[in-house]
């Protein structure tokens, strides 16, 4: 099988329109999450922090330089601790991001046939439907998708971008200049925390970078405590900025301890979290970073989406690192640790941001 190619499978959405949802097919079902621990609310909660102070240090004022320092470090000890965190103040204009959120519900409320017109090709994974499947037995997804190639714009395939609603194309447009902006002034930031100038950590690409777009669609299910929207992951880029497109909490982070933390959504917070290839095969730029990697390599965080609802979800690089590398090397590990191939995400060479959208209904 191409490495850039996904099985085709059924919309999930259709499949609960169709049957209200009462059975969940065997493929779906995922018993081993119920037995997780989840941390209770308020025992744990991932970082905040306000990028408006991050930017204070541009300011001449002796005390703005100071707040922008003491964000600085939360910022630090958050990338240290953590992995993720939730960025406020960020910059992005409310009406793109609620254009956003208005163009998607808008989307994935259109007819199932409407929305296969966007769908998937052999050779592709680009477009509607699902990613990294690579088997018939393989266990799947509650969850529907649209991904998409958004930066820079002569990387776009407009043959999956969908022209209805009118205003999605230029709206995801808007949106994915805006998020741009905001993660190339985070992975400077990032760089400076580390005594580096500005333009190393996000020098970790070659082909100066490049954003897609993932916008993850969870339908309710009746058995929602047995089916994961998100299979527990890492994310193969520098940065993934989730914006979650209604209040619904599904996103959980895995702590050191092995407990799924859930992330209570911030209205209009991206959610961030640091990508693999800021852990790469580099030996000494891997030196400078090791106290922004999120976990010993042994035990690699992870991000997983639940489905809730049950009713009506200073120094240059020696070398430059692709993703499609890293996978490579990451695949060996997995087909040695389960003898399944699991992922296979060669689309993302030289990417350096995923921008994740999620909407549970």
């Amino acid at each position: 099988m191409h490495d850039m190619e996904s099985l085709p499978v059924p919309s999930v959405q259709a499949m609960v329109a169709a049957t209200g949802g009462a059975h969940v097919p065997p493929r779906y079902l995922r018993p081993e999450v119920a037995a997780d621990a989840v941390a209770s609310e308020g025992e744990a909660a991932i970082p905040i922090i306000d990028f408006e102070r991050l930017l204070l240090e541009e300011e001449a004022a002796a005390a703005a330089a100071a707040s922008c320092r003491v964000e600085s470090a939360r910022l630090h000890a958050a990338c240290q601790e953590w992995g993720f965190f939730q960025l406020i103040n960020h910059g992005v204009p409310d009406d793109v991001i609620q254009g956003m959120k208005a163009n998607i519900e808008a989307f994935f409320g259109l007819p199932a046939e409407t929305k296969q017109q966007f769908a998937q090709e052999r050779g592709q994974l680009e477009g509607y439907g699902q990613l990294f499947v690579v088997s018939e037995d393989q266990k799947l997804d509650w969850a529907d998708i649209l991904y998409l190639n958004t930066q820079p714009p002569e990387h776009r395939n407009t043959r999956f971008w969908p022209d209805k609603p009118d205003t999605l194309r230029s709206t995801l447009d808007a949106y994915s200049a805006a998020v741009k902006t905001v993660a190339d002034r985070l992975l400077a930031i990032m760089s400076s925390n580390l005594g580096l100038p500005p333009e190393v950590v996000a020098s970790r690409c070659s082909g100066g970078g490049m954003q897609s777009v993932r916008i993850n669609y969870y339908p309710p299910c009746a058995e929602a405590d047995k089916v994961v929207g998100f299979s527990p992951h890492s994310d193969a880029d520098l940065l993934t900025l989730v914006l979650q497109v209604n209040q619904v909490q599904g996103l959980q982070v895995k702590r050191q301890d092995g407990t799924w933390v859930p992330v209570r959504p911030l209205d209009g917070a991206f959610v961030v979290n640091v990508g693999d290839i800021l852990q790469g095969d580099d030996e000494g730029f891997e030196k400078l970073l090791k106290e922004i990697s999120v976990q010993a390599r042994a035990t690699p965080y992870c991000a997983r989406c639940v489905v809730h609802c049950v009713v009506e979800d200073g120094r240059r690089l020696k070398k430059k690192l692709t993703c499609g590398g890293h996978m490579s090397a990451r695949r060996e590990r997995e087909r040695n640790n389960r003898g399944v191939l699991v992922h296979t995400e060669d689309m993302y060479a030289y990417s350096s941001l995923t921008v994740s959208l999620d909407i549970q209904t």
